[in-house]
């Protein structure tokens, strides 16, 4: 595909979603693991200055959860875990037709082109 600001940013996105939505079934799969110290998965804020700077391409990053922890040292929030978990199929969703609609775009513009 063509590259452009709009498709390297959609492109980090869903690699940063996909990342976010093994990390959250990890930590769900960690829940009652004494220790185990949820992560979390940062890239909007990178993305939205890689935006801005015209690149669009960023890494995500995974970062240890500073939330309070339990007894046993684990810090994982079943709730925080389903909310989150909704969130990012939501967004990788969105992502994904996103760039599927611009695929389309390029498809029927070089369809165009060659008619």
């Amino acid at each position: 595909m063509l590259e452009s600001v709009t498709s390297a940013a959609l492109i980090s996105a869903l690699d940063g979603l996909a990342l976010r939505q093994r990390s959250i079934a990890e930590n769900i799969a960690n829940i009652n693991t004494p220790g185990y110290q949820a992560k979390r998965v940062q890239f909007e804020e990178e993305l939205r200055r890689a935006v801005d700077g015209g690149s669009g391409t960023v890494a995500a990053t995974v970062e240890r959860s500073l939330e309070p922890t339990r007894l046993n040292g684990n810090n994982v929030n079943l709730d925080t875990e389903t909310l989150s978990n909704i969130d990012t199929v939501l967004r990788f969703q969105f992502a994904s037709q996103a760039i599927g609609g611009q695929a389309a775009s390029i498809t029927q513009a070089i369809g165009q082109a060659s008619a």
